[in-house]
């Protein structure tokens, strides 16, 4: 069950949020804010909830989105607009926190999906999202820093899984996957596993559709 805090001025939008979220995702509670400060108040009373935000609608900026989202790092954030332009899209996806993505132009289904992504804190990205991500594809000098293994252990990472889960599905030790794991964090410049996870996603390790976190 999670909190969602509605950050979206349109009237019709809300109103569709909620009768999704009441007939069929587990939300025990939802509350409505129209302002920056409201929003911010709001995280501070249900500082794991999850934000459904219409950036394009609201009173926030760039700077302070990814402020609000990294002070209040245990809350889940949906971004869920008719449009979003590709600059700021790049600027979220490619941050080291993580956002999930849904259009309101998208079917039910999908927003129904990103929705429930949300509540079980996965990430959903929509087709506009994954265009970008594939976009930013890394050179062929980039991918090929890994060794097959490292591949490997990478990919299981980005599925979910735990140092100790990867060593027992590929009869390895525990000691030999933590050093493939520090590896790929020292080669990859990267300090935790969502910027890895976006590495994995550009190189084309992992298929957007295996990709939940």
């Amino acid at each position: 069950m999670s909190t969602f805090i509605l950050a979206d001025n349109q009237y019709i939008t809300r109103e569709g949020v909620h009768a999704l979220l009441k007939h069929t995702v587990r939300a025990d509670f939802v509350v409505e804010v129209a302002s920056c400060d409201e929003l911010i108040k709001k995280l501070k009373i249900y500082p794991q909830a999850v934000v459904v935000l219409d950036y394009t609608l609201f009173d926030m900026t760039d700077s302070q989105l990814m402020n609000i989202r990294q002070k209040y790092s245990s809350s889940f954030w949906l971004l869920f607009s008719d449009e979003l332009s590709k600059p700021f899209l790049r600027q979220v996806l490619f941050s080291d926190i993580p956002f999930g993505v849904v259009m309101k132009t998208d079917t039910k289904d999908d927003i129904l999906m990103a929705l429930q992504y949300a509540t079980d804190g996965k990430v959903y990205l929509c087709e506009i999202a994954t265009q970008v991500l594939q976009e930013e594809m890394p050179t062929e000098e980039a991918r090929v820093k890994l060794t097959s293994s490292e591949c490997m252990v990478l990919h299981e990472i980005a599925l979910g899984k735990t140092t100790k889960e990867i060593a027992y599905d590929h009869h390895l030790s525990f000691h030999t996957i933590n050093t493939h794991r520090k590896n790929i964090f020292t080669k990859l410049g990267v300090n935790n596993v969502h910027e890895a996870i976006k590495y994995a996603l550009r190189a084309g390790i992992i298929d957007l559709a295996e990709y939940c976190i």
